[in-house]
Order: structure tokens, then sequence, then C-alpha cells
């Protein structure tokens, strides 16, 4: 319930600046009831992690019978800063549970073990004009004059298929969607649902898109945070499963509506961030506890499910005065079960507060994907005990 004064407040605002949106916060997993493992941060979010920023293009327009570089459109991209809107290095690693999907910059990754600047998600078709986006900003930005720096040719982007609402062959995202993402990314409270990269897709044959948490734990004193972000596409209605309930095969309707062949299964895209200082073999076993975290939804990663997942360190290692060394303090192995812990928690979650939060869409050819309902969720669970 909002007071007086709130309302009082709102209507000021609206006739002051009528082009401003007031709107509530969209219920999450936990507004729900559903109750989950493990510490959340301040904000459940990515940007728990101190630094971290995350930047939006939605673009929906249009509605009807696909016209190839027309529309409808219902698509966007995403983009998460590590160290804010900087080129800062940060260690980074990846795992891939099914390869059905592409996220660039990673043989870089693999061998030099890091990462820099921004990370973008996008459909399958925009990864090519997001990775040169992010390069065209960060070049515009941190270059030194008459110095060609390559390496701004080497952004990571990852993508899922958004093609059942959207006209993916259009390519609707544009070099300078991705600069209004990048240069409006902020900290605190991430939007999640039908925004950004997630708009067009798809969850356990729901409407899916983007999804995030957070977890706080402590190792040796120390409190740490880990935060994860998913761009969520992926599994069949059969298979969802919500706090270990068969939440999907309790509800049979709601079934989406595809006016042409059925799609395949689709993908998820999942970044993991951690201030805990690690080094790139361990973030490699990081990434790969994203994998427990989505079967506990229920997946079992078919064939056609792209599933790629990354994982960063916001930590940084000291230099010595020429920059011919560095030094690193790191968490041992022996003390990184918190860590996995977190990681499991935290992408469970967020694939929860992905489904929670999205809205009813339909796009192409007028192809419609459901909301999970969230009275029924309630219902089911309460039917389990839970």
């Amino acid at each position: 319930m909002y007071t007086l004064n709130q309302v009082l407040t709102a209507i000021c605002l609206l006739c002051l600046f009528p082009h401003i949106s007031i709107a509530q916060d969209k219920e999450r997993a936990r507004d729900l009831g559903i109750s989950f493992e493990g510490k959340p941060g301040k904000n459940n979010a990515i940007t728990d992690v101190p630094g971290i920023e995350v930047g939006y293009k939605t673009l929906i327009s249009g509605n009807g019978k696909l016209q190839p570089g027309k529309g409808p459109i219902r698509t966007g991209v995403t983009v998460i800063l590590p160290k804010g809107k900087t080129d800062k290095s940060y260690p980074a690693a990846w795992f891939s549970l099914n390869g059905d999907g592409e996220m660039t910059g990673l043989p870089y990754v693999e061998d030099y073990g890091s990462g820099y600047g921004a990370i973008g998600i996008t459909n399958t078709n925009s990864v090519g004009v997001v990775r040169d986006a992010i390069g065209a900003w960060s070049f515009k930005k941190f270059s030194k004059p008459k110095f060609d720096d390559f390496s701004f040719g080497l952004p990571i982007v990852g993508e899922t298929w958004d093609g059942m609402l959207n006209d993916i062959n259009g390519h609707h995202v544009k070099q300078a969607d991705v600069w209004d993402a990048l240069d409006n990314a902020t900290g605190g409270k991430v939007k999640e649902g039908n925004v950004g990269g997630g708009t067009g897709m798809a969850l356990y044959e729901f409407k899916g898109g983007s999804g995030t948490s957070s977890r706080v734990f402590t190792i040796d004193s120390v409190q740490y945070t880990l935060g994860v972000f998913v761009q969520a596409n992926f599994g069949g209605r059969k298979d969802l499963t919500i706090s270990g309930v068969p939440v999907g095969k309790e509800i049979t309707d709601k079934e989406p509506v595809v006016n042409e062949e059925k799609r395949k299964d689709g993908s998820i895209i999942a970044i993991v961030a951690t201030d805990a200082p690690l080094l790139p073999g361990q973030l490699k076993l990081i990434a790969k506890r994203v994998t427990h975290g989505i079967a506990r939804t229920g997946t079992y990663s078919s064939n056609g499910s792209g599933e790629i997942f990354l994982a960063i360190s916001t930590a940084t290692p000291i230099y010595n005065k020429e920059y011919t060394a560095e030094s690193w303090n790191v968490i041992p192995k022996w003390h990184l079960n918190p860590i996995f812990k977190a990681t499991v928690e935290a992408t469970e979650e967020a694939i929860i507060n992905a489904l929670v939060a999205a809205e009813d869409m339909e796009g192409i050819n007028g192809n419609k994907w459901f909301a999970i309902p969230h009275a029924r969720v309630k219902e089911v669970l309460k039917k389990y005990n839970r």
C-alpha cells in the first residue's frame, strides 16, 4: 500500500513531468513465497558485487505477420560492466555445458585467463553488431590519441535465440542501441523479465528473459558477495521444477501459441561475478557449478540448448612499480565450497526470477508466450507443502 504522501508526490511528478513513468517494482520469486537457500545481498542482484553495472536497451515495435527487415520486433541487448565504465581487466574463465550456442572472445579468456571491459548478451543474429559496438565504444572512450588498440576488437558477447517472437533476421539491434545500454548502465536494482537481450525469450514454455540473484558468504571471517545474471531461454514445460515441486506438470494450460513449426529448445547464458579473489583455474570450477543451479529448475540440457557460462572476479592483483610482476592473494581451493554453493543457489534463483518477472508477449505471426501465473504457482507449492 502507498501512503497519501507517496500518492500525492506521484501525482505532482506526473503533472510536472508527464513523460515520467512511475511504476512499482515487479514481483520476484521470493514475493510469491518461494524459498531459496542462502543469504542474498541488498538487491539480490549481480550488482551487489561492488563496481558492477548492468545496462539494457529493449526494442519492441510492430504486430502481426512477419515482414523480414521490418518486424515485428521483440529483442534488445544487455550489457554487464564488471568494473564500471572502464576498460580494466578481470580474471575470467568459462564453461560450456552444451555448445549449441555462441559466446565471442573465449579463446582470449581461455589462454590468458582474463577479460576486459563490457560483456554483452543479445539475440543469436545480433552477436556481431553488439561485439563491434562494444569495441567501438571502448576505443572511443579509452584509446590514447594516435594509438590503434586492436584488443578492443575482442569483446565477450553471448546469445540466445528469440526468433519465435522477433524478426531475428531483420538485425534490428544497432550500434546506437548498444551504446545507449552502455552509457546508461547502472548499479543497484536490476530490471528482470522482458528486458534487454531477454526481451523475446521463453523459459520452460512460459515467457522468459533476464534474471539475477546474489549471495553473501563468509570465508575466514571475511564477507564476500557473488552474483549471477542469466538470459534464460530453455526447457520444456513438463520439466519445470520450483523448490523441488513439478510445477510444469501441474500447470498444463497457458500453452504457447505457435503458428508455425515448433521451435527447438533454447539456450541460457549465465554470468557469475564475485569480489572473492580467485585465479582463472578456480573461476573455471565456479563456472561449472552453474550446471547444478540450472538442473535444480528441472532442465536436462537437451541437444538443441546452448548453455555457456562465464565466471569473473573483480579482485585485482598487485603490480610492482615497473609492471613487470604481479602478485595475487587468493582463496585456496580447499576453501571454495561456500563459493560453489553460492553459485548454485544464485543461479537457481536468477532463473526463477526471470520466469516470475516476465509478462505475456505476442510477436511475429501472432506467436505468443504467456507469463507463468503467479497465483497458480502459489497454489501448486501449497499443495506440495512448500
